[in-house]
């Protein structure tokens, strides 16, 4: 068998506010000594992923925006191509992630952003990290697009919620944590472990202040399916 670049990938999906779980479950797979060697996310995911791979603890990340009001980032668009700017949002994050630069972050990070403008999917790996992650996370007609080299970009998840398959290919085991509602079936059957939690459907996109709550929930549910035996054909694989 083909050696694959990557050990463990980790795929997170969008959820808005619901992805301070994933920071949760991040922390409960550290506990376990899983460590991911490359990460993909969408949205949430991307923005989680982003404060994992610069090097930011998985609590850390929930102070980070616990200490800010949903209100610093909804600034009125002034184009109206979406109610909000994304420049707030693009402004936090350069100023809370330690590392500036894609292809300079600890561990790699594939960003999943929609070009708007020729409708596909696009994938980001290099470049300033803050605007390709709020272009991952600018749901249509809630934020205008970002401008990236003159394209428009939009959402993630409008083409790839649930980014399994981004890194599929080099990983020889996908953790995959879905957080959003919705059949990704296609995704779901490239995980090798799967995490899904219905504890936390019901909370808003913008709930941030809920962000240690949420955070909680993903690390307990995490840290059960850990000791049902969820890493254990990833442990089975590292002793053959």
């Amino acid at each position: 068998m083909t050696q694959k670049k990557y050990k463990i990938g980790l795929a997170l999906s969008g959820g808005g506010a619901k992805g301070f779980a994933h920071a949760g479950a991040i922390a409960a797979l550290e506990e376990a000594g899983v460590i991911p060697d490359i990460v993909a996310g969408t949205s949430a995911g991307a923005v989680v992923g982003a404060f994992y791979a610069a090097g930011i603890a998985p609590r850390k990340i929930c102070e980070a925006f616990s200490q800010h009001d949903l209100w610093e980032f909804m600034h009125i668009a002034h184009f109206h191509a979406g109610l909000f700017s994304p420049k707030p949002t693009i402004s936090f994050l350069r100023s809370s992630i330690p590392i500036h630069y894609l292809e300079d972050l600890h561990i790699p990070l594939r960003v999943v952003a929609t070009d708007f403008d020729h409708w596909i999917c696009r994938v980001f790996d290099q470049g300033e990290l803050a605007p390709r992650v709020m272009a991952s996370c600018c749901v249509p007609l809630c934020f205008e697009p970002v401008v990236i080299n003159g394209i428009h970009y939009l959402d993630g998840g409008l083409f790839k919620n649930f980014p399994v398959s981004i890194i599929r290919e080099e990983c020889e085991h996908v953790i995959g944590i879905n957080l959003s509602k919705g059949n990704f079936l296609a995704e779901k059957e490239h995980c090798d472990t799967l995490f899904e939690m219905d504890e936390i459907l019901h909370y808003g996109m913008f709930d941030l202040q809920q962000a240690f709550e949420i955070f909680d929930i993903g690390y307990r549910y995490a840290q059960e399916q850990i000791r049902q035996g969820a890493l254990d054909s990833w442990h089975k694989k590292n002793r053959q």
